[in-house]
């Protein structure tokens, strides 16, 4: 069996400004790798899409364990149907038997892709999963999910669409070895006229900054001067 797994590309949360691979993405490509590694799957496939920097998140992919690597090249802004239907329709060239995703990005938090495309695809689907068992003899994947109530369980049929929660597994570092090998490896590249796929959409981004920086805090001698500030300064009592 064949496992695909979409990564996206988005802003570093963790320095000012680094482009790197969503960490909910990084945990679905974790799960594949596992489920690859206990014997279920043959074969770890990663895609991303959007401009050609992408590569370089797929090549991080690669050098994590995927075995191969797909690339949508397109400058338009991508939103989670555009996305569902790339995903859909590059499911019917490589026939996986699971497609997992990230339950959201960290950029827009939209929470869509993998809903959307389990509808397109008319697979089942395991929302916020916590935990993924697989059953060989039965063909059939259950899923602990997070919900508002606490952990609900389903029984799914392969195919399945997956998508993982925070607490799913802690993904592994690419090693330097595999860093290296990975920069030599083919990176299989579609566009989405290839795959017959219309980028449209109802919104424009008009325009992003930067929140405004927070001011630098000020020390206080004494609690009278701390109430003065906040009653003649900051104005909250």
């Amino acid at each position: 069996m064949k496992i695909m797994v979409a990564i996206k590309r988005v802003v570093d949360y963790a320095v000012k400004i680094r482009m790197s691979m969503n960490p909910f993405c990084e945990i679905a490509l974790e799960e594949a790798l596992k489920i690859k590694e206990s014997g279920f799957a043959s074969e770890v496939v990663s895609v991303s899409m959007g401009p050609t920097q992408c590569v370089d998140t797929l090549r991080t992919s690669l050098a994590m364990g995927a075995d191969r690597a797909i690339h949508v090249d397109t400058k338009e802004m991508l939103y989670p149907l555009s996305v569902a239907k790339l995903l859909k329709a590059l499911v019917d060239v490589e026939k996986p038997g699971i497609l997992i995703l990230g339950k959201q990005a960290i950029d827009d938090d939209c929470n869509q892709t993998g809903q959307m495309v389990a509808g397109l695809l008319n697979w089942p689907q395991g929302t916020f999963a916590s935990k993924v068992v697989l059953d060989k003899e039965k063909n059939v994947a259950t899923v602990d999910r997070e919900v508002d109530g606490g952990i609900e369980t389903l029984s799914l049929d392969l195919p399945v669409v997956l998508t993982t929660d925070l607490r799913l597994n802690q993904p592994r570092y690419a090693t330097l070895p595999n860093i290296m090998k990975a920069k030599s490896k083919v990176i299989k590249k579609f566009t989405p006229q290839d795959l017959n796929v219309e980028i449209r959409s109802d919104l424009e981004v008009v325009e992003v900054t930067e929140p405004p920086k927070r001011k630098a805090g000020v020390l206080v001698s004494s609690v009278d001067e701390l109430i003065d500030k906040l009653k003649n300064e900051a104005r909250v009592i």
